[in-house]
């Protein structure tokens, strides 16, 4: 089935039909089409439409052009910008120092992987054996990672 053209009837005081047909007239249609237009706006809209006079469409126009454009803006003090650029820096020296350690503590598992068993010397033992019986070094890690 095809789209078919249905009637609408309006019912308007004399006044406003004489209104009517003058902006017909001003704007060289007939009174139906002003009607098709108005109703087409009304659909496109959902109902939200505000008939309203030329004069106030251009106030309005005008005021929307002076008015800020989306996304709004907003001026910060500069203190506020400077204590943003300083926490960000703040936050970058961080993750380097995060990023060291974590390359260090990789280093030393690998280290400790690497090393003989029998070279791991656990603290616990160390309590439980004789004091005398043998001087124990702590593995020097001085190698740069």
């Amino acid at each position: 089935m095809g789209n078919k053209n249905k009637t609408i009837s309006f019912r308007v005081s004399e006044d406003k039909f004489e209104t009517l047909r003058e902006i017909a007239e001003e704007r060289d249609i007939s009174l139906s089409a002003v009607f098709r237009d108005y109703v087409d706006t009304l659909v496109d809209h959902d109902g939200q439409v505000t008939v309203a006079p030329d004069h106030e469409i251009e106030a309005a126009r005008a005021e929307e052009t002076n008015t800020e454009s989306f996304p709004p803006k907003v001026e910060v003090p500069k203190s506020f910008v400077r204590e943003h650029e300083r926490l960000e820096l703040e936050a970058e020296h961080l993750r380097e120092q995060l990023e060291e350690h974590k390359r260090y503590v990789t280093k030393l598992r690998t280290q400790l992987d690497e090393m003989d068993q029998d070279e791991v010397i656990l603290l616990e033992d160390l309590d439980e054996g004789d004091e005398e019986d043998a001087s124990y070094r702590i593995g020097s890690f001085d190698d740069e990672y």
